[in-house]
Formats: structure tokens, sequence, C-alpha cells
């Protein structure tokens, strides 16, 4: 049986991946999950323990596994926290996947590395492949570095650039998605950047991309989707699916949100590559769909079976149950509160 490596996997990629790996495999391969802080069940996918910044461990465990394939997806990814710990952030962002090339070249064993769509300045989208790289932030400038040196010394690995990801959340690992979802449950207020743009993934897209990428490709290739798009325009597209008012997601601009990390405008990716090698990935609108089937499906469903009479918080879109007709809004002082639906 061949055994396939995902290290990563409590992550919120690396745990979408090892489920999709679970299906496109079936029972012809043995799929291991590493995982440091983070260890749960994962169904037929044996999950283990691991520093994977001790090299001399690592290495321990990598004989002893003896993988055919390995997808390596553990980083840390959120450039405010490479940008204000760039010593702590470089060993697994870099010296791991460069550890990682070089046991792989030695032992002839296949490579993938998870890149960034950051690694771009955001001034000449759409990227290609051959797209030159000038990163803006730590983020990118380590995915940069270890990109160079991984193809340096396993040419034969594939280098899959991703963009913004979302999607199911795992036990540990969400995306950017669900403090969103949150919020709107919630009749809270988003501000988002309408001066950001990139070409988002679902996760379950960008797992089957990542398979196909161990299986056809060598060298660079993205994995973007293929729709351009800024967060505030996404945020409009979930609260519709949803059934949130569009009056909760409001416009922003990068320049009003002081972060540690500056941001590329625009760093959408031409995916053609990939989709010349039969990557196709959802549509943002049925991915949303397919992923929040449930939760839509739980407030229509509130509102259908309930006997109370339904309502809705004029400010702040919130359902409520049973309200007091003579009660004042909480959310905005002064305000009637209640408009039944």
């Amino acid at each position: 049986m061949k055994r396939l490596l995902i290290t990563g996997a409590s992550g919120f990629l690396g745990w979408n991946l090892c489920r999709t790996a679970v299906v496109h495999f079936g029972k012809s391969t043995e799929i291991i999950g590493l995982a440091h802080s983070h260890l749960f069940e994962i169904p037929h996918v044996k999950v283990m323990s691991a520093d994977i910044r001790d090299h001399r461990r690592l290495e321990s465990l990598l004989s002893t596994i003896r993988p055919q394939a390995i997808l390596h997806t553990a980083a840390i990814s959120q450039p405010n926290d490479c940008q204000e710990d760039p010593e702590g952030s470089v060993e697994l962002n870099v010296g791991v996947p460069v550890f990682l090339a070089q046991w792989c070249s030695t032992h002839e064993v296949s490579f993938v590395f998870t890149s960034t769509d950051q690694v771009f300045d955001g001034a000449h989208a759409p990227y290609t492949e051959d797209s030159p790289l000038y990163p803006v932030n730590v983020y990118g400038e380590q995915k940069a570095a270890a990109e160079k040196a991984i193809l340096q010394i396993h040419p034969q690995s594939a280098v899959c650039r991703l963009p913004l990801m979302f999607g199911d959340p795992g036990p540990a690992g969400k995306s950017f998605m669900q403090p969103w979802v949150d919020s709107l449950q919630k009749g809270r207020e988003l501000r988002l950047f309408t001066d950001e743009f990139r070409t988002p993934v679902d996760a379950g897209s960008a797992s089957k991309g990542l398979l196909l990428a161990l299986e056809k490709a060598q060298g660079i290739i993205h994995l973007g989707g293929r729709e351009r798009i800024s967060r505030y325009n996404f945020g409009m597209l979930l609260a519709k699916i949803l059934g949130y008012g569009k009056h909760l997601i409001l416009p922003l601009l990068q320049k009003d949100i002081p972060m540690s990390a500056p941001r590329p405008a625009d760093v959408s990716m031409d995916s053609s590559k990939a989709y010349s090698l039969g990557y196709n990935p959802l549509s943002i609108r049925s991915a949303l769909e397919k992923i929040l089937k449930p939760t839509a499906a739980a407030k229509k469903k509130l509102i259908e079976t309930s006997k109370a009479r339904i309502f809705h918080c004029l400010p702040c879109a919130a359902v409520i149950l049973k309200p007091d007709p003579e009660k004042k809004s909480s959310c905005l002082p002064g305000a009637l509160c209640f408009s039944e639906i």
C-alpha cells in the first residue's frame, strides 16, 4: 500500500486535504497526517503528533513512515504574525519545507509545497506562474524564498500557489469566512475592504487541485479560483446566500485599518495552466451554497416551524421570537426595534 504524508493536518487546509485524499485514493493509499498542537480523529487517516521544526526527529519519523509522497501544508500563514515575528515564523515557513524538499530529493519521493498569492506586489494582476515575484510583506518573502530553494533542491516538486481560501472549518482550523458568518448571525455589521482583490477558492477545490498537482504537475502552478472579487463583494454575496440584509456589509479601505503587514491590493491569479490539467474549482456562489446549506436551512426551519410570530430587528436584522411591541432597539437607541416578517 502506498503512503501519503500530509503535514499541518490540524490546520484548515490540511484537515480538508486529508478528507479529500481519503475519498480520492480510497483504500489504495494510507493517509498519514502530522499535527503539532491539536490532535483529533480524522476518519481513515492516521494522525500523528510531531513538531516538524525539529529536523532530527522529523527525519527519524520520515524514515519510519517511508512515504511515497509528501504534501506540505503546515505554515504560519497569517501575514501579521510573520511581520511581527519574522524570526519565529521563518523556520516553519522556510526551514522546514526546504528540509523536506532535500529529504524527498534524496529518497526520490514526490513533494508538493503550498505557497501563496502573497509573493506578488499586487500592482500587475492577473499573475501567471512566470510573473516576477515582488512580495510586500514578510510572509510573502518567506514563501518566495522557500519556493526558490525547493525548486533548486528538488526540481520535480510541485509548488502550488494558493489564493484566499474558504470552506468547512475543521476542529481546530477555520477560514476567514467563519467569523463573518458568526457576525451576520448575531446581526453585527461587517466592514470589508473594497480595494483588496483576490481569486478565492474553496478548500475542497483547492485540495483536489493539490492532489492533481501531485499526479500531474512539476514546478510552479497556480490553484486560484475563476473569479476576481473584493472582500466587500464576497461579504455581500455571503449575506445574500444566508438571507441577511446587505446593510450589514459596510465598505472599507485598506488605509483605514492599521495592520502590521502591508497587503498587496490585487493578487488575482491566472490559473489557466491548472485548468488545462483538469483543475475545475467551484464558482464562489456554488461553493458558498454548498458549504452554507445547513446554516441557511436551519434559519429557514426556525422561521417555518415556530408557532410564534417572527420579527426582524430593524437596525441589525436579527431574527426575534415573541418581541415586546413596546420595546425599543437595544442596538440602535431611539429606533423602533421590530418589523414582522
